[in-house]
């Protein structure tokens, strides 16, 4: 560029322009600021899925375990006279309701592995001394629980049952349920104190003299809230390394069930004719005693005409067998 420049005798004349100045390369330190500007400014990076995803261990959760070893509100303990003593207990509906609470629906399950009748004799009953029957039964259960993730674990119980009726039917009803109920909540005692694990302690120091507060009582009328179980396992994510993945997967592989209820076996057409036949010989009174017994048993609708078409299962064998053995020795 140039600029005119008047001359002495008044022409103009031009001359170059001064350089300019050439631009200054930016100092080290104003390259750290203008960087830590640039990072202010991004977005925050997303966590890893390996850190965003929890892997919970496997086994009963946090909140399963502390209601397992938490104390038993005596609110919820019961107690009956036993020879000259008194014997303490939590009723069966109490432990099935906490086993549902603390384990979840479909997260445990019970079976009849074994049942006897032991004792059967005539007797007197009441203060109008009607004659009735005595009967005891034995019972042997197993408890399965699903623990997040392992395999299920197996507890077994055993129990006895009393039944006393003016009805042989009912008498045997009474016993054989009492029994079951005893050996299912002497196999769920075992997981802790809430199915009755304290009351073993004949100091009972798990214990509680606390009623109604907090989440411990068994309150009049109302449930107590649900225990948090073990979240499934979820997906491997991109960030995790192969050996976190494998345990991921393996921790979500759903374990076998256990073995199926044998008594719900189905019954094939000849046994099922075979009972028939046996049903259609007892005497008119024994059939009906059986009829009633069956039906509560079972619990099979007051609409029902008949219980023939009941009987297809092995647990109905095993009954009626059991009935007609005890028939027979009363006869006998």
């Amino acid at each position: 560029m140039t600029v005119a420049a008047p001359s002495a005798n008044g022409t103009s004349a031009t001359r170059p322009a001064p350089p300019r100045a050439s631009q200054r390369p930016p100092s080290a330190l104003e390259l750290l600021r203008s960087t830590d500007r640039a990072e202010a400014l991004l977005p925050a990076a997303p966590e890893s899925a390996s850190a965003a995803v929890s892997v919970q261990p496997p086994g009963f959760s946090p909140e399963q375990l502390a209601a397992l070893s938490a104390p038993l509100e005596r609110a919820n303990v019961r107690q009956r006279e036993q020879g000259r003593g008194k014997v303490a207990y939590v009723e069966g509906w109490f432990a099935v309701a906490e086993a549902n609470r603390i384990f979840g629906f479909d997260g445990w399950q019970r079976q009849t592995v074994a049942v006897r009748c032991v004792a059967q004799a005539d007797r007197t009953i009441g203060r109008d001394q009607k004659p009735g029957w005595g009967v005891t039964y034995t019972a042997r259960v197993r408890v399965t629980v699903t623990a997040g993730g392992l395999p299920p674990l197996i507890r077994e119980g055993s129990g006895a049952g009393h039944g006393i009726d003016v009805d042989l039917g009912q008498a045997h009803e009474s016993a054989l349920k009492e029994a079951e109920t005893d050996a299912m909540k002497r196999a769920l005692m075992t997981f802790g104190n809430p199915f009755g694990l304290a009351l073993y302690d004949k100091a009972q120091r798990q214990v509680s003299d606390a009623t109604g507060q907090g989440e411990g009582a068994q309150r009049q009328g109302g449930q107590r809230p649900p225990v948090s179980r073990p979240a499934a396992s979820a997906p491997a994510g991109p960030g995790t390394s192969p050996a976190q993945g494998r345990t991921q997967a393996a921790a979500s592989t759903p374990q076998p069930s256990a073995p199926a209820d044998p008594g719900q076996q189905s019954l094939d057409a000849e046994t099922i004719r075979h009972l028939h036949n046996s049903l259609r010989a007892l005497p008119r009174p024994q059939l009906e005693s059986l009829t009633r017994a069956f039906r509560k048993r079972f619990q099979v609708p007051e609409e029902a005409v008949t219980i023939a078409d009941r009987i297809n299962q092995k647990c109905h064998h095993d009954w009626i067998e059991a009935f007609l053995v005890q028939l027979e020795q009363v006869a006998g």
